[in-house]
């Protein structure tokens, strides 16, 4: 037997323990819109080089034919390469969703390891959505517990979220309190992701979502047969806190479990880019809106933002590619000004024209002690704009388009999946509308099954 006591066994026995009936009416109908926008995420990664290159690799290591659908071919494989690629499809378009306080993508990692074992089983529409939450409230808790420290180096979405993914995964196969700490144990102690392949502009990104998917889910169906793993990972002496944080708060692992639902603090991304850069977005947007400049009128933006933005977006100056870009603030802010919008087509038609180059040069970032202090829990948005008749103009948002109090509505939700498939080319108009009813009465249906038939 284990101790019951400490914050990883209490974490564990609540991810086993969750059931549909004790999940707000609010907090499932969230789950049910984060599902249809991870869905849309994962459709626009098909045409993807490097998600190309993680499916082709499953293809060669698993077999052709399982039980788990792969959103981007529809082909059918087993749980482990379905959560692997479907993860690293769903995170490549940088749409998918983010939890402001614990950094953390949670939908690219939860969803592709409960989908895979739901389908595996036979698993019912509310067992998906109650794993999700589970996998959602487990992820963003780690995330918040390994703290500030642990984000300037690791990347919170391939750490946190291979105990998300193993939460998920092991609530559908109906883990003990124990099994999912054993569980836990497992997907800790394969936990990865390093900041260091932004400078590079390499593929690493979707390989962080792609291991925590799978390495999450192989450790719930490890610990369903007897594997054992350590049984405080994440506050032990040599467990995660130790080794990546120096910050880490053990208390936020178990922040008013079943009373405050994490999950429905998470955003939705408006922009195709990284988060650190949608707050600025916004705030030069609102700048250029109401004074109705141009950009050829500005001749310089500052945006003050976070040190956490610095600390990623500082090393991409002069971007190389296209997912590169979505990391840049001045490419970013550059589309804005230009398109009055960054989305996917703007990124990928436009990110390096000369035009773009040119305004990125004219776009800086400095340390905002206000912005930094309300960091992670509040994202502002503070921009200073000068122009060519010598104006300074000042642009502020309190919560991103995206944000819980600024969210996006259910038809807004639809749209921003509707084309994320069609830029994949991955599924019609009539296919999303039909899959969007669909989701919205998961909760009924005896059998998830294929999302596509």
């Amino acid at each position: 037997m284990v101790d019951h006591a400490h914050p990883s066994q209490l974490l564990a026995t609540f991810a086993a323990s969750l059931r549909y009936e004790q999940i707000p009416d609010a907090v499932r109908m969230r789950t049910e819109d984060l599902f249809l926008d991870w869905i849309g995420s994962a459709l626009a990664g098909r045409t993807s080089r490097a998600v190309q290159t993680i499916d082709r690799y499953a293809q060669t290591m698993g077999p052709g034919e399982g039980p788990c659908e792969v959103l981007i071919s529809r082909r059918t494989t087993t749980p482990l390469f379905a959560a692997m690629v479907n993860a690293a499809a769903s995170h490549v378009a940088e749409q998918d969703d983010v939890h402001n306080g614990s950094v953390f993508h949670p939908g690219a990692v939860v969803f592709p390891a409960a989908l895979a074992v739901a389908q595996s089983i036979g698993a019912s529409g509310r067992d998906l959505l109650t794993a999700a939450v589970a996998g959602y409230e487990v992820g963003i808790r780690v995330g918040e517990f390994l703290g500030r420290s642990h984000y300037r180096i690791f990347h919170t979405t391939g750490t946190a979220g291979t105990l998300a993914a193993a939460a998920a995964a092991g609530h559908v196969l109906k883990l003990t309190p124990d099994q999912m700490l054993h569980a836990f144990g497992s997907a800790g102690t394969q936990a990865a992701g390093l900041w260091e392949f932004l400078r590079d502009a390499a593929d690493s990104k979707q390989l962080h979502t792609a291991a925590a998917a799978a390495n999450g889910l192989t450790s719930a169906y490890l610990a369903q047969d007897g594997f054992t793993g350590a049984c405080r990972i994440l506050e032990g002496a040599q467990g995660m806190a130790a080794g990546m944080s120096s910050d880490a708060d053990p208390a936020k692992l178990t922040d008013r479990l079943g009373e405050r639902w994490a999950l429905a603090e998470t955003s939705f991304k408006f922009h195709a880019s990284c988060r650190h850069t949608h707050p600025a977005a916004d705030a030069l947007q609102q700048v250029m809106r109401s004074h109705g400049l141009q950009p050829e009128q500005i001749t310089r933006v500052v945006a003050h933002v976070h040190q956490g933005a610095i600390d990623v977006l500082g090393a991409v100056v002069d971007p190389h590619t296209v997912h590169q870009a979505k990391f840049s603030m001045g490419t970013v802010l550059a589309l804005i000004a230009h398109y009055d919008v960054a989305g996917l087509s703007q990124f990928e038609d436009h990110f390096n024209a000369a035009p773009i180059a040119a305004f990125r040069g004219k776009v800086g970032m400095e340390f905002d002690d206000e912005v930094d202090a309300a960091y992670p829990a509040r994202w502002i948005g503070k921009v200073t704009v000068e122009t060519t008749d010598g104006r300074r103009l000042a642009g502020r948002v309190d919560e991103p388009k995206g944000d819980p109090g600024n969210t996006l509505s259910r038809a807004e939700l639809e749209g921003k999946a509707l084309r994320l498939a069609l830029f994949g080319e991955a599924a019609s108009e009539a296919e999303m509308h039909a899959l969007a009813e669909r989701i919205w009465h998961l909760a009924d249906a005896p059998r998830v099954g294929n999302l596509f038939a």
